[in-house]
């Protein structure tokens, strides 16, 4: 089990070796734009999974959420204190 900050250290890591496998870096280089769509899918995905499916498939939507808004934060050059700042 990662934790938040485990998981944006391991997409960090992986934007900066720039892995041409990785997914994250191939989200990286499609720009804030196509980031941003994939947040808006997966938060719009969330809050169906809380309405009709259940808890455990809300918990793995906004797993999946909270992983492209953490991508978004990397293509913003925003480290996790930046947002922990407005917590």
């Amino acid at each position: 089990m990662k934790s938040f900050e485990a998981l944006f250290a391991e997409l960090k890591d992986k934007a900066a070796r720039k892995d041409s496998r990785s997914g994250t870096v191939r989200q990286l280089e499609k720009g804030i734009h196509a980031i941003g769509k994939k947040v808006i899918e997966e938060a719009c995905e969330v809050w169906m999974a809380a309405e009709h499916e259940g808890r455990e498939c809300t918990a793995e939507e906004i797993s999946q959420l909270l992983y492209h808004v953490q991508v978004m934060m990397i293509a913003c050059d925003l480290e996790l204190a930046d947002v922990y700042r407005h917590l």
